[in-house]
C-alpha cells in the first residue's frame, strides 16, 4: 500500500507542475500578442517546454511584451513620470 501512496504522492506533484507551465504559457502568450488559448495549448500538450517556446517566441509589435514589458503594469496605472489629469482639469507630472 505504501508503493500506492508514494506513486500518489509523486504523481500530484507532476500534476501540479503541468499545470503551472500551462498557466506560465498561457500567461506568456496573451502578453506577447498572440492570445491565452495558444498558450495554453502549447503549456497543456508540452509541459515545461511549452513554457521555453514562449519564452523565446517573438511578441508581436504592439503588444503588452513590447509595451509593457514582461511584468509591466495594467492598463488602469499611469506609468511614472508620465502626464495625468487630475479632477481640477490640472496637468500632473
Amino acid at each position: 500500500m505504501t508503493v500506492f501512496a508514494l506513486i500518489g504522492a509523486n504523481a500530484l506533484l507532476l500534476m501540479y507542475a503541468w499545470l503551472l507551465s500551462a498557466i506560465a504559457a498561457s500567461y506568456l502568450s496573451g502578453r506577447k500578442g498572440y492570445g491565452e488559448k495558444i498558450g495554453l495549448v502549447f503549456g497543456l500538450l508540452t509541459f515545461v517546454v511549452g513554457v521555453v517556446i514562449w519564452l523565446v517566441w517573438p511578441a508581436k509589435e504592439h503588444s503588452k511584451w513590447k509595451l509593457l514589458g514582461p511584468f509591466g503594469r495594467g492598463e488602469g496605472r499611469p506609468k511614472p513620470g508620465e502626464a495625468t489629469k487630475s479632477p481640477t482639469g490640472s496637468q500632473t507630472v
